[in-house]
């Protein structure tokens, strides 16, 4: 039974990415942390990391973090090739150091992709999500005030599809696992969650058309349906959703206004 079973402190040995800025070649620096609590998250052991860092006058270990709750996407590393660590459906704040073994050596990475370029250290630029969902991921027209309930009513089964889309964090473990760096689960669990509400009606077609358009233009890869971003994602996304984008591009291709002004051939993927 390992030393994080018993509850007893752990030593560990960190091979951390360090890149000064965009231009540098970057390279693997290792480090020795010791006493670590099986109880302490991955990022509170970065802390750690951290604290003896600048107490020898050395330059801490960039890398983001807010909520530490899981809910905000911020944190985002890659933790022995995998995208938050070993553990299924949780985002790096929310792992524990108890899922590690005491002697262990833990490589720490930043996402690997095109479209987002390391800044420093373990922290990339992610806001091409940030111009995706500006290209179309939200309501803008007038839906009028508030219905009564009852009033307007949608399915169980769309209300419960939605919120499954909806649950999505935009944390980009989705990008950093797949082989091609595709955002597609990402962009269409934001497509998915709009196009199965009353709310979003108006827009859809617009909206699948321009945020196609945009995940394009910032460089993401193809879908080769390996299913490695379903795994990776912390909120449990599930592939369903890129059949609705699927269905929501082709519909809007070939039948909108807006996709026959563009000449049916508005973009698209593979």
């Amino acid at each position: 039974m390992s030393h994080a079973a018993h509850g007893k402190a752990l030593n560990l040995t960190l091979r951390v990415w360090r890149q000064k800025n965009a231009q540098d070649d970057g390279r693997f620096a290792d480090y020795k942390v010791t006493g670590i609590s099986p109880d302490m998250s991955f990022l509170e052991m970065l802390d750690i990391l951290n604290e003896q860092l600048i107490q020898k006058g050395e330059e801490p270990v960039a890398f983001d973090h807010d909520c530490r709750e899981g809910i905000c996407g911020m944190c985002s590393l890659m933790i022995n090739g995998q995208a938050h660590g070993p553990e299924r459906l949780t985002t790096t704040c929310q792992l524990h150091m108890r899922k590690f073994n005491d002697g262990d050596t833990i490589t720490i990475e930043p996402w690997r992709a095109r479209a987002f370029p390391v800044i420093c250290d373990l922290v990339v630029d992610r806001t091409a999500f940030d111009r995706i969902i500006s290209a179309g991921g939200f309501v803008s027209v007038n839906t009028g005030q508030a219905q009564d309930a009852n009033c307007l009513p949608v399915s169980k089964i769309d209300q419960e599809s939605a919120l499954d889309a909806a649950v999505c964090i935009g944390c980009g473990a989705c990008v950093a696992a797949c082989k091609n760096a595709s955002a597609m689960l990402f962009v269409s669990a934001k497509i998915s969650h709009l196009a199965q509400l009353p709310q979003g009606n108006p827009e859809r077609a617009s909206r699948v058309l321009s945020m196609v358009k945009q995940m394009d233009e910032e460089g993401f890869g193809n879908c080769s349906v390996t299913s490695e971003c379903q795994a990776a994602c912390p909120a449990g996304i599930s592939l369903t959703h890129m059949a609705r984008m699927n269905r929501e591009y082709m519909k809007a291709t070939l039948f909108s206004s807006e996709g026959l002004e563009a000449g049916g051939a508005a973009g698209g993927f593979g």
